[in-house]
C-alpha cells in the first residue's frame, strides 16, 4: 500500500503571463483516493493540475507536500512521490515501448549506479499493470492511441510514485479505451493505493471513477465532495450553463447528468399541444 501523503494548496493565483487563470484556489488532495477535476473548458483545469505538480509556478499563495513547500523539495526526491502524465507528450522519434517505459525509473538512478534489478522488475510490473508487455519491442509510432496511453501510463508507474497526476487521460480516446484507461487506474488506485489526481472533460466517467470531485468554475473552486454531493442539476447548470436531470447511473449507482438539448425540449412540448 502506498504512503499517505498531505497534498494542499494555499489561495493559489496562477495564469500565463499576465493573464491570471486560478483566482485564490485551496484543494487539499484526498490521499489513496481517485480525485477528479471537472468544469467548462478554459476554466483552469489543466492550469491547476500544473500547478500541483510544479510545472507552473504561482503567482501568489503556497502549495505544500507533507507540510514543506514543493519548490523546495529537491526534483528527483519529488518525482519519486509525485508522478505526472501531462495532455500532449511529446514522443521520441524511433523508441520502443520497453525503452519508453524505462525512462520512468529516472528519479531511482544515480550516475555511478547502473541498472538494477528493481528498475528490470518496475518496468516489467507497470507494463503487465498497463497489459502492453506483448507490445514492449513495439515502435510507438505503431501503436493506436489506446495502446500508447497506456504506455504513458506505464512510464509513469514506473516511477513507483504514491501520487499519479494526471491531465485528461481520456482526451481523444473512443469510449472504449476510455472506460479501458479508467478502470486501469482504478485497479491501480485499489491494489496499491495510489493517489490519483486527474482532470476529466466527460462528467459522467467523473461521476462514475471519481471518489473526490473538484468542480472549478472561472478558475474558482466552487464545490467539492462525493459524486453524490457535487453532480447536482444546479451545479450542472451553473458550470457548464446546461440543463439537464441528474438520475441514478444503472450500472455504478453514481450520478449520471442527462442533457435536455434545446430540441427534445422543444419537440416534447410540440407533441404535447398535438395530443
Amino acid at each position: 500500500m502506498k504512503s499517505a501523503h498531505q497534498f494542499q494548496t494555499e489561495q493559489i493565483v496562477a495564469g500565463y503571463d499576465q493573464k491570471m487563470i486560478l483566482d485564490h484556489i485551496d484543494v487539499e488532495i484526498c490521499s489513496n483516493q481517485i480525485n477528479t477535476i471537472i468544469g467548462a473548458n478554459a476554466c483552469g483545469k489543466s492550469t491547476l493540475l500544473k500547478t500541483m505538480a510544479r510545472l507552473l509556478k504561482p503567482k501568489k499563495g503556497n502549495i505544500t507536500l507533507d507540510g514543506k513547500a514543493i519548490h523546495k523539495i529537491p526534483s528527483k526526491q519529488l518525482a519519486r512521490i509525485v508522478g505526472l502524465l501531462p495532455q500532449s507528450p511529446i514522443v521520441p522519434e524511433g523508441i520502443t515501448v520497453a525503452d519508453l517505459v524505462g525512462r520512468g525509473r529516472f528519479p531511482h538512478q544515480s550516475f555511478l549506479k547502473g541498472w538494477t534489478k528493481e528498475d528490470y522488475e518496475a518496468i516489467a510490473e507497470a507494463m503487465e499493470t498497463m497489459n502492453i508487455t506483448e507490445l514492449a519491442d513495439r515502435n510507438i509510432d505503431e501503436l493506436s492511441g489506446g495502446q500508447r496511453q497506456r504506455v504513458w501510463i506505464a512510464m509513469a508507474l514506473t516511477q513507483q510514485t504514491d501520487i499519479l497526476f494526471l491531465d485528461e487521460p481520456t482526451t481523444f480516446l473512443d469510449i472504449t479505451y476510455q472506460v479501458e484507461i479508467l478502470d486501469l487506474l482504478t485497479d491501480l488506485n485499489q491494489k496499491y493505493g495510489t493517489t490519483i489526481v486527474m482532470v476529466l472533460h466527460d462528467v459522467n466517467l467523473a461521476a462514475r471513477y471519481a471518489d473526490h470531485i473538484f468542480a472549478l468554475r472561472q478558475g474558482q473552486l466552487i464545490a467539492e465532495g462525493s459524486p453524490s454531493e457535487v453532480i447536482t442539476e444546479e451545479l450542472i447548470k451553473d458550470i457548464y450553463n446546461l440543463d439537464c436531470l441528474v438520475i441514478e447511473d444503472p450500472v455504478s449507482r453514481s450520478p449520471l447528468v442527462v442533457p435536455k438539448g434545446r430540441y427534445h425540449t422543444e419537440q416534447k412540448e410540440k407533441n404535447r399541444r398535438f395530443l
